[in-house]
């Protein structure tokens, strides 16, 4: 009996190995196991951000799209990405371990791939090629059956990107012990170099890869994209013996749902607690066990907290249904999930303004002279800046930063997650002046050169780096500080659903950039006037009245954010310490 003691209290409760066998402490989890999902991350991102940062130069210049049709395109292929990470994270938390989520979604992603190098590899897949500044002759889009071998190869890679988006940053901060300062803060690091491995993947992906596909053919930009993600596979298997992987604990939007309808019906229902709990009794009164069973449901009810008071009434009053019937558990994580969204929900605006760097800023740089000396550096190449910094800022911010705000401010935290969002926020509105400044600058020039459009304008492409340097370092803040916020507030059976809110909330970000680009050429484009971001090029958009635009939503956005902030109250030990 000593001996099976002994060995219960040596594993990891509600964790197994991937062999589905109970993890065992000192063995299973830790940085070391954490540290081979970091190396996956470097190959996940640099598979799908070398084509993601260059994809609108490839839809205008091989599949002639228009500009404003093709930024849309690309915010759509890049919102459903993220999109999904909602669907890879409610199966991690519901079904599958976020270990069989990433291995399925690595490999939905490289068939996508394949199909897009086949795609552009053959002439045959793909419109005729055409001068697009030959009005005589006008491009024709692709269309039928190559349409839907194109966006049938990016939605498969947005599927799989969905789903590792949702599984990955949560498997490898399921390795860390949450009980333990320790593990609190060996996880805060991991989030903090997670950033910095996208960073990495990110850096090679707009450096090399962008280069190969721009001097050597997309199909060698799609098929190093391939190889790279297959790669991938091996490397995380490698790690399958340190992996602790979360026992799946059941539908968590089955909870929130019972509990919202629960709250919802038992309205009508007016019950006091004692009641309550007496009238679902069927036993005598006199019965000691039962008795005791009551006493144990009152003192359970006390434990439910006031804020968000109307969803107690799932667990005070009788239900109206039996299988409606929630626990005093249950009330309170949903409670937790609901007071986390008005955050979530702050952040789309930022992701809106990031999504900018994937469209316009490229499209800005591609009509400026993109040498330095005697080296022609690929516009899409511009994300090199804020990926830069990030490099260096995420170890400086981890190892020199935080320990010294730990000790100024005497807490574990050391800088809040909710604080380090905040600056990512007002870094994203400073970003936009500058965009809005250098847009102004780049069309005095494109008005008093007149050149062909063709032709690059002569002034530098290095202007556009600022506004990448702050939007970059607003996404560092941001993202990293997202990621730790929802996973240490969420339910430990919400985990998985929670993180993938991250990458939701880019989602949300490029759909709404859809809808402003809408709105604004809808709104602005009357009397026989073009909108603003519409045009033959894009030096006859408007494009510095739309960046001040989204310089006053972005805002008006942040005097939101502060509002709920301030409101907050962080669940987690860790936050709270």
């Amino acid at each position: 009996m000593e001996v099976e003691h002994e060995e219960q209290s040596n594993t990891w409760e509600g964790y197994v190995n991937w062999k589905n066998k109970p993890a065992i402490k000192g063995h299973h989890g830790g940085m070391l196991a954490a540290s081979f999902v970091l190396v996956v991350e470097v190959m996940e991102n640099l598979a799908y951000l070398a084509n993601a940062s260059n994809l609108v130069l490839y839809l205008i210049q091989h599949m002639h799209f228009s500009p404003s049709k093709a930024a849309n395109h690309v915010t759509n292929f890049m919102g459903t990405a993220f999109l999904l990470a909602l669907l890879g994270g409610f199966l991690s938390d519901a079904f599958f371990t976020t270990y069989h989520i990433y291995l399925i979604n690595a490999l939905l992603e490289f068939l996508g791939l394949v199909i897009l190098t086949i795609q552009a590899r053959s002439k045959s897949l793909k419109p005729p090629e055409c001068d697009p500044m030959n009005v005589e002759v006008p491009c024709q889009n692709v269309h039928g059956a190559k349409a839907v071998m194109l966006f049938l190869g990016l939605y498969l890679v947005a599927l799989g990107v969905g789903g590792i988006k949702g599984s990955l940053p949560a498997h490898g901060a399921q390795q860390f012990d949450d009980n333990t300062v320790k593990g609190r803060k060996q996880r805060s690091t991991f989030f903090n170099y997670f950033v910095v491995c996208l960073a990495v993947g990110g850096l090679i992906a707009v450096t090399f890869v962008v280069w190969i596909e721009d001097n050597k053919g997309w199909e060698w930009g799609f098929g190093i994209s391939m190889l790279t993600i297959l790669l991938s596979v091996p490397v995380f298997l490698a790690g399958s013996g340190f992996y602790r992987n979360k026992i799946p604990s059941g539908s968590p939007l089955t909870t929130i749902f019972k509990v919202l309808i629960a709250s919802m019906l038992n309205a009508f229902i007016a019950r006091s607690p004692s009641n309550a709990i007496a009238s679902t009794t069927t036993l005598p009164r006199n019965d000691t066990q039962q008795q005791q069973t009551v006493t144990k449901d009152l003192e359970e009810l006390e434990t439910l907290t006031s804020s968000l008071g109307f969803l107690n009434r799932a667990a005070v009053n009788k239900p109206a249904y039996n299988f409606l019937r929630c626990s005093v558990k249950q009330v309170e994580e949903v409670k937790i999930v609901l007071q986390v969204l008005p955050i979530f929900g702050c952040t789309i605006m930022l992701n809106c303004c990031l999504a900018q760097l994937s469209t316009f800023s490229v499209q800005q740089a591609s009509t400026m002279n993109t040498k330095i000396g005697s080296l022609k550096v690929p516009a899409a190449s511009l994300p090199i800046f804020p990926v830069i910094f990030i490099i260096f800022l995420g170890p400086i911010y981890n190892h020199i930063i935080i320990p010294f705000t730990r000790k100024a401010t005497k807490s574990e935290m050391g800088i809040s997650h909710l604080q380090r969002i905040g600056i990512g926020l007002l870094f994203s509105i400073i970003g936009l002046v500058i965009a809005a400044l250098v847009e102004i600058k780049r069309k005095r020039v494109a008005t008093r050169t007149g050149l062909d459009p063709r032709e690059p304008l002569p002034i530098t492409f290095l202007w556009i780096a600022f506004q990448y340097l702050f939007l970059g370092s607003a996404d560092l803040f941001t993202l990293a500080g997202l990621l730790e916020f929802f996973f240490t507030e969420a339910p430990a059976t919400m985990k998985s659903l929670a993180t993938s809110l991250s990458f939701a909330s880019l989602a949300m970000g490029y759909y709404l950039s859809t809808v402003i680009v809408s709105i604004v050429n809808s709104a602005t484009g009357r009397s026989g006037h073009p909108g603003w971001l519409s045009g033959e090029n894009l030096n006859h958009y408007d494009l510095d009245r739309f960046y001040w635009l989204m310089c006053v939503l972005s805002g008006m956005n942040f005097l939101h954010y502060l509002f709920w902030a301030h409101r907050y109250k962080y669940q987690s030990i860790g936050a709270r310490c």
